[in-house]
Order: structure tokens, then sequence, then C-alpha cells
């Protein structure tokens, strides 16, 4: 019988520890988790009744075989949500599907909202030319903004920075507005200091020029000759109680499939001997534990396992790469507050005319939280009462050991109340309860070493029974079903695919922006 370990219980691990066991039942598979959690930055967080989806998590791909395999787990609705119920909104159910008010595995039908928030007015995201944008930014903002999108067009910058990216396609004035405090925000330096190239997957094919462009298609009712036309999806699944719920179903198939699932185990050292890994040294509460395996399959950050690499014969260089890898670490603020001050202006139904967002993008300077999530309409079986109180979620992007990342949970708590009052979206005297998560390693990021990852991508490929999937285990900045598709692929080659090991680290190449659809 084959020995496979996988490192992380997380997307990436249990999806390639699932896949195994579905494929070949000849094969023994130990998924090693550090902590006592199951889903890794896709996990879902209970307190007090109130569920907190740590990050956000919409699930959507344009690979049929991962919408497939996500129905799989969580049969789509067949009858409304609680919400839908209330408010008569009509949705696209699923026949014979499972009733969210009855049955808790169902995976939800959402819709996708998300916007701006800048100058304490709203703005589609990503930026749309509706009358509305125009309107809020004043003629002489809208001015401006055009005349430095036509001078973008005319004198085009060498691509050298990612603000070079964003003025080419938006100008200067645009960028300002809309992507420099956030992308600040993000990653801790100005876009002038990151590569061009560090998430492009983000925007790519989004430019003034094809909002125009498909503006004016629209207007006249016209489709691309011969090629279908392109757009942001207006809706995406979600499991009744959050990500975390599809996470913990999956680990539950795998040991009903005969895997193990080892919680509080932390892999120290992966041994090696003759360019092939044997074995996982792992930290317990029970002490040391040596864990053999003929393969290794990893999701854990590439800086902490090339530490945990010691007893290979790791190149000079290699090793400069990995120990130089950048992170950006993450908080989230959990607000329970009984109403918004901002009003539902959208002609979109919601409970208690809530603001119908799942995401709000913050642009203002002057406070330091980058995004908004309203889990109310995410999901309202993740509020304890959906109708009566708002449950939103302050998204905060640091470093781990900065002076935020020190701040203790009260002060916290009492920085991100300042903030949603300063943006008059809140009154102090509205908070019900709040909750604090820290999350290390969230977003790899793209720049010191990162510019020389190849080298260590070529060393990591050629070492045998070893293989690298997931978000933080390639260093790239996955979504969810990106992760999902490495373990897919690396799965195959383990069982005997004709792929190349290297074609593993090829996914999420795409030139498309990674939340736009194909109409046929």
């Amino acid at each position: 019988m084959k020995s496979i370990i996988v490192i992380g219980a997380g997307p990436a691990g249990l999806t390639a520890a699932y896949d195994l066991l579905a494929k070949n039942s000849d094969v023994d598979v130990i998924v090693i988790e550090e902590t006592q959690e199951i889903g890794g930055i896709s996990r879902t967080v209970c307190h007090n009744g109130n569920r907190m989806d740590i990050g956000g998590h919409r699930f959507f791909s344009k690979d049929q075989t991962i919408m497939d395999w996500w129905k799989k787990m969580l049969p789509l609705q067949g009858a409304p949500a609680k919400d839908d119920r209330i408010l008569h909104r009509e949705r696209a159910l699923a026949p014979g599907g499972p009733d969210p008010e009855t049955e808790d595995r169902v995976m939800l039908l959402r819709d996708r909202v998300s916007r701006i928030y800048f100058a304490k007015r709203f703005f589609d995201y990503p930026l749309s030319l509706k009358m509305a944008t125009f309107l809020n930014m004043g003629l002489l903002r809208t001015m401006r903004a055009g005349f430095s999108y036509l001078w973008s067009c005319m004198f085009k910058r060498e691509e050298k920075s990612l603000e070079d990216f964003y003025i080419n396609r938006f100008g200067r004035e645009l960028y300002s507005m809309f992507f420099e405090s956030y992308t600040t925000k993000v990653w801790g330096r100005h876009p002038s200091k990151l590569a061009a190239d560090w998430g492009a997957q983000r925007v790519r094919g989004l430019s003034v020029f094809k909002l125009l462009l498909d503006s004016v298609k629209k207007a006249l009712g016209q489709k691309d000759s011969g090629k279908a036309e392109t757009s942001l999806i207006e809706e995406f699944w979600y499991p009744k109680f959050g990500p975390g719920q599809l996470w913990e179903q999956v680990a539950a198939d795998v040991e009903s499939m005969g895997g193990k699932i080892l919680k509080g185990y932390k892999a120290s050292r992966i041994l090696c001997e003759g360019g092939n890994v044997t074995a996982v040294v792992c930290e317990t509460a029970e002490g040391t534990q040596v864990i053999e395996a003929d393969t290794v399959i990893s999701s854990m950050p590439l800086k902490d396992l090339m530490q945990a690499m010691s007893s290979a014969e790791v190149p000079q260089d290699v090793a400069r790469v990995a120990a130089g890898l950048p992170y950006r670490d993450f908080i989230t603020v959990g607000l329970l507050v009984q109403r918004f001050k901002l009003k539902n202006t959208t002609a979109m139904k919601t409970l208690g005319n809530i603001v119908p967002d799942c995401w709000i993008y913050v642009q203002e300077p002057e406070v330091q939280v980058g995004r908004l999530q309203i889990f109310n309409n995410w999901s309202p079986y993740l509020v304890k009462d959906p109708e009566n109180t708002v449950w939103v979620g302050m998204e905060y992007f640091c470093s781990e050991g900065d002076d935020f990342w020190r701040l203790s949970e009260q002060e916290l708590t009492n920085r991100a109340i300042d903030e949603m009052v300063a943006m008059n979206i809140i009154s102090r005297d509205d908070v019900l309860d709040t909750h604090c998560e820290k999350v290390k390693k969230a977003y790899p990021a793209y720049f010191d070493t990162y510019e020389d990852i190849e080298t260590l991508r070529r060393w990591l490929t050629g070492v045998g029974g070893l293989y690298c999937v997931g978000r933080n285990g390639q260093h790239r900045y996955n979504n969810m079903d990106h992760s999902m598709l490495t373990s897919f692929f690396c799965v195959d080659h383990i069982l005997g695919s004709n792929a190349s090991k290297h074609d593993i680290w090829k996914i999420n190449a795409e030139s498309e922006y990674h939340e736009a659809k194909q109409e046929k």
C-alpha cells in the first residue's frame, strides 16, 4: 500500500486526500493539520451563534469539474432560502434539491454584489461607466478622469510596476481614486513598489477601453462577432453555513473512505534520502512523532516547507529565495450591530433593508480597514437573527509582529468601532457583540525574492515524492478553485498520469479576469 501524507487540512489538502481515496483505494492517506480546525483560511468561525467567513469565499469557477464537485458535496437548493422566502425574491431552484429551511447539507445561490466605498459614496466594483458613477464623481473629477485616461492612451508607460499597469488601463485619476489606497492597504507597499504581475489575474482584461466598448455594445444590443461576450458573474454558490461547512463535509468523507486526519500535528521536518522524501516529523501535544511516507503533498507555506527540509541538500540560492518570500497577514474584526446608518438606495430587496453588498471595498485613506463583509448577504444562516441585526466583518491587512498585529482584542475592537463611526456606517451605541480572528500568511506576496521563485520551483519539482499544492503551497495568489485544481493535477500524476510534474505549477495562468464568464 502506498503511504501518502498530506500536509494541511485546507481546500488543497482535503481535495488531494479525497481525490486520492476516490480514485484508488490502495493508498494509505494521512492528513496532518497544525491547528484544531478544518478548512484553513476557508474555515467558518462560529461566535455566539453568528458565523464568520474568514476572507469571504464565492463558490464560482470557470472549470465545470470544480462546479460539479462542489455540487456533489452540497446539492443546490431546491426551495427558497430564509431571506428569499421573506422578501419573495425569485431564484432558479434545482428540481428536487434540498430545502435550506429544513436541511443543512445545501448550497445556496446568491447575488454577487460588491461595491467600492469612496468619499462616503458607493461605486460599482469592478468600476463601471454608468451614469451613477459620473454623478458620484462630480463634473470636475469626471473631467479629470477623462483627460487623464486620454493621456494614458497617448503616452503608455513601461510596465515596471503595478502602478504602471493600473495607470495604463485606467489613467492616473481613476487609479488614484480606486486602486492606490486599497492596494497599499492590502500589501503594505505602494503600487509603485510592486511588480506588475503580482496578481494581475484579478484585473486582467479590465480597462476603461473594455468598459466603454462593453457599454456601447450593450446599448446597441450587439455582441462580439464570432466570439462569446464576456461579462462578470452576477450570481455565485455559497454553503448554507459558510465555506467551512463544505470542507468539514469533505473531511468527514475522507475519514469514511479510510483516510486519517490528525489535528494538532505540526510538520516540523521533512526527511529525505537519496533525493526522495521518506517521512514527516510532527510536533504534537504528545511529543514528537515520525510518520513514514512514500509521498508528501504539501500545502504549507513554501517558506516553512523549506525550513523543514533540513535533511535535504538545499542549494544556497534556493534557500535564499525561500527565506525571502513575503506574506501579508490578516485580521477580521466582527461587529454585531442593531442597524446600519448606510441606506439601501438600490432596487435590491434585503432583510432590514440593509445595503445588499457581500463585500465593500474601502478606499477611504483615513481609515485602515480595507474591506467589509456583510455576512447577512452571504447567507442568512450565518446570522443568528438576520432580521434584526447586522453581522459585519472588518478586514485588516498587516504583517505578523507589526504594531497592528500586536494590538489586543480590545484595542482592535475599539479601532474597528472608531473607524466604522468615522465612515458614518454605524452608531457606537448600536454595537451588540464583537469577535476577532487573526490569520497568519493569508496572502502570499509578489515582491522581495518572489522574482526568483522559479529557482525554488525547479528545485522542489526535482525532489522525489514531494508535491506542492494550493495557495501557500505554491506561493501563488490562488482562488479556492485554482488551489483545488493543483490537487487534481497532483493526484493524477501520483496515480500514473502522463502529465508532467511541472504542470502542477501552471494552474491559474489564464489570461481573463477570474470572475468573468463566457455567455454563449
